[in-house]
């Protein structure tokens, strides 16, 4: 045999004895890998829109306050007419708890003029029983000493997430 090719026997002879001696002293582990995967949570309105109704002012600033319960009208005004707290839908994994969050507050504008509510959720949190869950958002509207006439509006948004 050439000398060369005996070089590269007696060569691949060493490499396999040094792999070989180190898979002698190899350990080896393992570790499990997991993921939970849960629907992505959605809320909407249930077509119920935060509305203090019909409030006639007085000399003086007060409050009108709606939620699910109801509605109360400060002293020196006058409410009537429809009412309604804001209701809404959440579905997501049936069993999952979420965490419920509005805006702190809401601008009412008509034209130049405008009136400031507190937004009050019915709750902070919920288990999605079955895959649902529902909420009212009421507020506390603060009406002006002789608030300027007209149709106030504002929006304000909700938030849910898993918690």
């Amino acid at each position: 045999m050439s000398k060369l090719i005996k070089a590269a026997l007696a060569s691949s002879v060493l490499v396999a004895s040094v792999m070989s001696a180190n898979a002698a002293h190899a350990a080896t582990a393992s570790a499990d890998a997991r993921a939970n995967i849960l629907q992505q949570v959605t809320v909407a309105s249930d077509g119920s829109d935060l509305d203090f109704g019909t409030i006639v002012t007085g000399a003086a600033a007060s409050t009108v306050s709606v939620s699910a319960g109801g509605r109360a009208c400060g002293a020196g005004l006058v409410c009537s007419g429809a009412y309604s707290a804001a209701g809404f839908d959440v579905s997501g994994t049936a069993g999952e708890t979420v965490s419920v969050a509005s805006d702190p507050t809401v601008t009412l504008n008509s034209g130049s003029n405008s009136m400031t509510a507190n937004i009050v959720s019915s709750v902070s949190t919920m288990t999605l029983t079955g895959g649902v869950g529902s909420f009212n958002v009421g507020g506390l509207l603060n009406v002006g000493a002789n608030q300027a006439d007209g149709a106030y509006t504002g929006t304000f948004n909700v938030t849910v997430n898993y918690n």
